[in-house]
């Protein structure tokens, strides 16, 4: 079974967040939901609050088949945490894939990992990352895929299932959820 970890701090938008989790789950991903904050919770920008599965600190050195970053305020939150930047660079080495949407590729350009690939990301973020492929709504280069924002989140999930799962899978669900 494929496994995810997906890195929430406060101030991630929630749509792009939750909608790839449900997503995955569906595609019998084995999703692991971690919060920067050790108490487990990351409140959204929209207020709501998530009871992660683990504090970051408990997959410190744990290997997964992907890592995925949310966007929203919280991406300064992931930029400033020295454990994402460790967890996103062991994944990378281990040629692990790499998932980030809307100001979140923000996070894989810090660390150079954007350097010569093609990827996209919110409109807002487009100063510091000016090769945005700004009409992709998803966009995989080798091992990192990027997505655009809220609007592409349910996309972004099942283009993910399609990734780890298979494309028949994928599409079962879109089918389920009447996509």
């Amino acid at each position: 079974m494929p496994s995810v970890l997906v890195i929430l701090a406060d101030g991630f938008e929630e749509l792009e967040a939750f909608a790839p989790v449900d997503l995955l789950r569906r595609g019998e991903v084995e999703v692991t939901v971690a919060s920067l904050n050790d108490n487990r919770h990351a409140t959204g920008r929209s207020g709501i609050t998530a009871h992660a599965d683990v504090a970051l600190s408990a997959v410190l050195g744990k290997t997964f088949d992907l890592v995925f970053l949310p966007g929203g305020a919280g991406v300064k939150n992931l930029r400033a945490d020295p454990r994402v930047r460790e967890i996103v660079l062991q994944h990378h080495a281990a040629g692990r894939w790499l998932a980030a949407i809307c100001a979140a590729p923000t996070v894989l350009n810090d660390y150079g990992l954007l350097a010569g690939k093609r990827y996209t990301a919110h409109f807002s973020v487009a100063s510091e990352l000016p090769a945005i492929l700004a009409a992709e709504r998803i966009v995989t280069d080798g091992q990192i895929t990027t997505s655009r924002g809220a609007g592409t989140a349910v996309e972004f999930g099942l283009h993910l299932v399609a990734l780890l799962v298979s494309p028949a899978k994928s599409a079962e669900i879109s089918k389920a959820i009447c996509l």
